[in-house]
């Protein structure tokens, strides 16, 4: 029996928005690893892909048990060369897709429609549906290439964010950096309400009402423990 519009809708509504996530072999893979658990937080079906490349980087700068912990706060793990995975064809119903970190490979593959792994296929699904698509492009400095295949996959509709510490916000640890990016990252999707810091100039700040600040998202030690547990700690001589 077909179902009335109100229930299609109520149906629709009651599901778990589906988020793509990347990460590939550029330095800040904690960055794509905060972001997995922010949305897993918020109540996303989180699909993720990671290259050869981004598994020996969450090796060497988060810890031998990152990518233990990435399995774990992901509901579908797909191989970075499993062409016919769900999230290869856009027939599959995303509402957006995060790489972070995005290295200049896979950037550059992006730009130019070289679908060669699902990491890329997935985020050329993304443009050709025009889906949200967040580029966390970590490298610097860039020369002429990088810069043009930034521009191209902008102009494909992609949005590029590199990974810039917001340091008005005063972050008290590499862990605050981390979690600040990973949510500006997830902002830009669109699909809940923000859950990164906001600045306020000094006279909101000092004319603002007291109850919406306190419900205005800050740096709180609870919210990257998670974060903390896999970022080495400084060593002490």
């Amino acid at each position: 029996m077909a179902m009335h519009r109100s229930e299609i809708r109520e149906r629709v509504g009651m599901m778990k928005p589906h988020v793509v996530v990347g990460l590939s072999g550029a330095s800040g893979a904690a960055i794509g690893l905060r972001i997995v658990e922010i949305l897993g937080d918020l109540g996303a079906e989180i699909h993720l892909v990671v290259s050869r490349a981004a598994e020996r980087t969450l090796l060497e700068e988060v810890g031998p048990d990152a990518m233990s912990h990435l399995r774990a706060c992901a509901h579908y793990w797909h191989g970075v060369d499993d062409i016919g995975a769900s999230i290869a064809s856009g027939s599959f119903p995303t509402r957006g897709m995060i790489v972070a970190p995005c290295s200049m490979r896979t950037l550059a593959a992006i730009a130019h429609c070289q679908a060669d792994n699902l990491l890329v296929r997935a985020a050329d699904v993304h443009l050709k549906e025009r889906r949200p698509l967040v580029l966390v492009a970590r490298e610097t400095p860039l020369h002429l290439g990088h810069l043009r295949a930034m521009a191209a996959t902008t102009e494909a509709g992609a949005i590029v964010m590199p990974p810039a510490p917001a340091f008005y916000l005063k972050p008290a640890s590499v862990a605050e950096i981390v979690d600040q990016i990973a949510r500006r990252a997830i902002d830009l999707l669109r699909l809940f309400e923000p859950v990164a810091s906001q600045w306020r100039g000094p006279a909101e700040q000092r004319d603002a009402n007291p109850f919406l600040v306190a419900s205005t998202p800050s740096f709180d030690s609870a919210k990257v423990d998670a974060i903390k547990r896999v970022i080495p700690q400084e060593r002490k001589e």
